[in-house]
């Protein structure tokens, strides 16, 4: 069963989405506040394969509370909501781990898009654990299992979340190759995505501050302008 944790403190809109969700087959677990929810996710027998969180809540907010469950786990999709529109909302919590955000009001379509391409992303991570020919790529120091989904750097493991493993995996079958950011988003988040093209731009600045020695000064993920990014590995 698809399990979903969803965290909102607004009664009406936490049923219009459990409704929703539960319509199409997964299976909810309600929270009305991040204190809530955080206790649900420790105590739970079986795990969950999303969290869909609200931003603005009393107590711990959804920015708190997606930063805990991150801390948790590498592999949950999370996506914010929020009724906000300012960009740093949105770019805020997709720094601290969230994997896309929805801006209130969004239509039962849109929910269920977000949910659905999300929850395929999750269940590509729960790969066969069988050998495979060619399951590791190296590119210098880099060193991407693509069986166990890991990235190491030297002897150090990096932890990504399944967004950023497909991001860093499309780099690596493709080195030295301006890839833009039509192709990044339509390669990680599908074509059908409804979002904006920057959620490629925040999850490449993530990926720079787990990467790169001065994120700000990258040598490995750089940008080209104009066009997008690409992985150097004429380091």
């Amino acid at each position: 069963m698809k399990r979903i944790l969803i965290v909102e403190d607004e009664v009406a809109i936490r049923e219009f989405e459990c409704i929703n969700l539960r319509r199409v087959g997964y299976e909810i677990v309600e929270a009305g506040s991040g204190e809530e929810a955080l206790e649900i996710y420790d105590s739970a027998a079986e795990p969950f394969d999303i969290a869909l969180l609200d931003i603005s809540m009393p107590g711990m907010d959804g920015f708190a509370l997606c930063k805990e469950l991150r801390k948790r786990s590498a592999s949950l999709g999370i996506i914010m909501l929020t009724a906000r529109t300012q960009e740093m909302d949105k770019i805020s919590g997709l720094m601290l781990g969230a994997d896309d955000y929805i801006t209130k009001p969004f239509s039962p379509t849109e929910l269920l898009a977000r949910v659905d391409s999300l929850y395929r992303r999750v269940e590509m991570q729960k790969v066969s654990t069988a050998p495979q020919q060619n399951d590791e790529i190296k590119l210098g120091e880099f060193s991407l299992n693509l069986r166990r989904r890991t990235l190491t750097k030297g002897i150090k493991n990096i932890e990504l979340t399944q967004v950023e493993f497909q991001i860093v995996e499309y780099f690596f079958q493709n080195p030295d190759t301006a890839l833009d950011r039509t192709d990044i988003l339509n390669k990680v988040w599908g074509a059908s995505f409804f979002g904006e093209e920057k959620i490629v731009d925040v999850n490449i600045r993530r990926l720079r501050m787990k990467i790169e020695d001065d994120p700000s000064n990258p040598a490995h993920l750089v940008t080209v302008w104009g066009m997008g990014y690409k992985w150097n590995t004429q380091v």
